[in-house]
């Protein structure tokens, strides 16, 4: 008996419902995991006003948890936890993901607020570039027009607040060479992570949880192995032992920290790099709209025309794409990608 195929309709539902659980999960964990690491590495603990300094830490604390949660749920599930692609992969995406992380927490001490959030508004670009070298990838110019688009509304957006409506954070920092290149090596690892990720979702039969338990099981010996040679692990933990307060926060934000790694890596295997890519440059300015709207801070004329660049693009480009002619079966386009993708039955 023939096996009835799902209609257009309801695939195209079935996509819509998963993009909103996707961008909804992402959106939510990273609010409150940048809070959090706001108030872990710029808020003060304790009497004494003490600074947390151990950022290398924070990255063991988060991963360690990931990790034991993906193999509780590999063994949940009676799935198998032996690797699926070669392990040194898994630590190419691990390396490259400790040193995104690792350039985000320290270049909080060099640049300001706006530069953070500038710089973050630029991942379409890198991922777009690696996309290219690792998976051969050809981007019509059409997609490099709205990468460029979203990105210069972002920055339009974040530049031109409204009257004297501007970030704390901005307050007495510098805006050191060495802070703008620690932004860039963070764009340029996340896009590799997040692309390199990409290719083996579609290069391997590969759950997501058994990408995420390797990766992180990788970055836990890693930066375990980083706190040991710098002489900050027992300094780490005594703080931590010290400072209840300190060790809820990192528990907290461990426990976010897992939860937004199995949204991200949903996101990619479903919908691919580029249009995670776009997800996480789109929040950078829902989450400032949000916060003006919360707080009712005006918006200026400047953010008004960035955030109609920003969305116009994105929906410009969903439209273009709809009306694109469909490619011929069994190769599928997949969202946010320009070439086919291959499934792996």
């Amino acid at each position: 008996m023939a096996e009835t195929l799902p209609t257009t309709n309801e695939v195209k539902e079935n996509k819509l419902w998963k993009g909103i659980f996707a961008v909804s999960g992402i959106m939510v964990t990273l609010v409150i995991y940048g809070i959090l690491q706001e108030k872990i590495m710029r808020v003060p603990y304790g009497v004494n006003k003490e600074f947390f300094k151990y950022s290398l830490f924070l990255v063991f604390c988060n991963r360690i948890t990931t990790s034991a949660v993906s193999a509780g749920s590999l063994l949940a599930s009676k799935k198998a936890l032996d690797p699926v692609a070669p392990v040194y992969k898994y630590c190419l995406i691990s390396v490259s993901n400790i040193l995104t992380t690792t350039c985000q927490y320290e270049a909080l001490k060099y640049v300001s607020f706006p530069v953070q959030t500038l710089a973050k508004c630029a991942k379409m670009i890198p991922v777009m570039i690696w996309g290219t070298f690792i998976m051969q990838k050809r981007y019509k110019g059409f997609d490099y027009l709205v990468a460029f688009l979203v990105t210069l509304g972002c920055s339009i957006f974040i530049l031109f607040p409204a009257g004297s409506d501007i970030s704390p954070y901005s307050k007495g920092r510098e805006n050191t060479v060495w802070g703008v290149s620690l932004m860039l090596g963070y764009l340029g690892f996340d896009g590799f992570t997040s692309t390199f990720q990409d290719k083996l979702f579609k290069g391997y039969d590969m759950e997501i949880h058994n990408q995420i338990f390797y990766t992180t099981l990788c970055s836990c010996v890693l930066s375990l192995t980083g706190l040991i040679l710098q002489g900050n692990l027992l300094p780490a933990i005594d703080f931590v032992y010290r400072h209840n307060d300190c060790f809820l926060d990192i528990v907290l934000l461990s426990t976010v920290a897992t939860a937004s790694q199995f949204f991200i890596s949903y996101t990619i295997r479903t919908f691919g790099a580029l249009t995670f890519a776009a997800i996480m440059t789109t929040r950078q300015l829902a989450s400032i709209m949000l916060s003006c709207v919360w707080f009712v801070h005006p918006l200026s004329w400047e953010q008004w025309i960035g955030a109609v660049i920003v969305f116009g693009s994105l929906y410009t480009k969903n439209f273009m794409k709809k009306a694109s002619p469909k490619p011929p079966p069994p190769e599928q386009t997949q969202n946010g990608a320009s070439s086919p993708v291959k499934r792996t039955p």
